[in-house]
């Protein structure tokens, strides 16, 4: 297997042809950015990272949704950890549940209404400094 490429998605079973975008998060006076895949129907959103088995470390998939709500995702079929990051309406996050398990069907919690989640290679977060109350663009 090759390593990824600086903003690459290495893709490996997983679904393909998202739309990509830049995303960036300010967290403590830096500024973190991204490229991610745009999972918006439900049929993306349902199949995620399932399958891959790399992540670029500055790449990853947002779930945008219409409105905030109370959200939990888990980690079926997904071979690599991730952090997923909880997003508010207005672009602060609210939590991140770091490293989550490889295939497990745990319910991972927003813990509060958001409006959507950010997912990341595991450890990312806490490598970067980002934390609960950072802002996220895109």
């Amino acid at each position: 297997m090759s390593a990824a490429a600086e903003g690459e998605t290495v893709d490996q079973g997983g679904q393909t042809g998202l739309e990509r975008v830049p995303l960036t998060i300010r967290s403590a006076g830096r500024v973190h950015r991204f490229t991610v895949e745009i999972a918006r129907t439900p049929g993306e959103q349902q199949m995620g990272l399932m399958f891959r088995r790399a992540l670029a470390p500055d790449g990853g998939m947002l779930f945008p949704f219409d409105s905030e709500q109370p959200l939990a995702f888990w980690m079926k079929n997904t071979l690599i950890p991730l952090d997923l990051i909880f997003i508010r309406g207005d672009g602060r996050i609210a939590r991140i549940a770091e490293s989550a398990t490889p295939l497990t069907l745990d319910l991972i919690q927003s813990g509060e209404p958001v409006a959507s989640v950010l997912e990341i290679a595991g450890g990312r977060s806490a490598e970067l400094g980002i934390k609960a109350g950072d802002t996220v663009d895109w």
